[in-house]
């Protein structure tokens, strides 16, 4: 089955950890065109909500040819603010629009070497069913092997599940963990309770170099590392 998505793209104007990070350049393209190109290939411009406070990001957005008909309210423009309220405002505002919708797909700008397969490969996993499909990559730590947890009486580490006796990464299971990238998001399920208390969540496994996810000046490095590696390989 063919499911109608809502591409929603959140670009809040406050960034300590990289200021202005969203319309930064990265290899000489703003931050927030890498995710507006992604959805832009999958969607029609009425089914893509860039939500934003800042009206510098806005006209950058626009500058894509991207209509960006709406602001987010203040409120939602702080530090404490969440994902959900974001994503609810934005579908709020598509169905004042009529906009009809089956899954909402958050793309966020801090994931820029996400590409238009891996949101298909997300997408094909989504049903009905599930409250969430979300990207993942393994791990680069794993609590049966190499997490350490301070037991609370003695003071000691202590291996975080399991009892230790794993001795080789191979041998532990495998753990994953979210890489930011895509998620495929079950409307009723976000309109009835947090994102963290889904339980019903498909995995998307993605490759660790598409799953930077900027958040410090380093990790802006090593996705201009990154990028210019992959168009030397092209």
């Amino acid at each position: 089955m063919r499911y109608k998505s809502l591409y929603i793209i959140p670009a809040r104007g406050g960034s300590k950890g990289i200021p202005r990070k969203n319309i930064k350049k990265l290899a000489g393209v703003p931050l927030i065109n890498y995710s507006i190109s992604v959805a832009r290939e999958l969607s029609d411009d009425e089914h893509i909500i860039v939500t934003t406070d800042d009206d510098e990001i806005a006209d950058v957005a626009r500058q894509t040819g991207l209509p960006v008909p709406y602001m987010r309210p203040d409120c939602l423009a702080t530090d404490t603010a969440g994902s959900r309220e974001v994503i609810l405002d934005a579908m709020d505002y598509a169905d004042s629009k009529g906009i009809e919708y089956d899954n909402v797909v958050l793309l966020q700008p801090t994931s820029p070497l996400r590409n238009v397969d891996d949101v298909k490969k997300a997408l094909e996993l989504y049903t009905t069913d599930l409250d969430m499909v979300v990207s993942v990559v393994e791990a680069n730590a794993n609590p049966y092997y190499n997490c350490f947890e301070t037991d609370a009486d003695s003071g000691f580490l202590r291996i975080s599940k399991g009892d230790g006796s794993i001795t080789r990464r191979q041998d532990a299971p495998q753990v994953w963990e979210y890489n930011g990238a895509v998620y495929v998001i079950n409307p009723q399920s976000i309109r009835a309770m947090a994102m963290g208390e889904f339980s019903r969540k498909k995995p998307c496994v993605m490759p660790r170099e598409r799953s930077i996810d900027l958040d410090t000046p380093l990790d802006w490095v090593i996705a201009e590392v990154v990028i210019s590696e992959l168009s030397k390989n092209k």
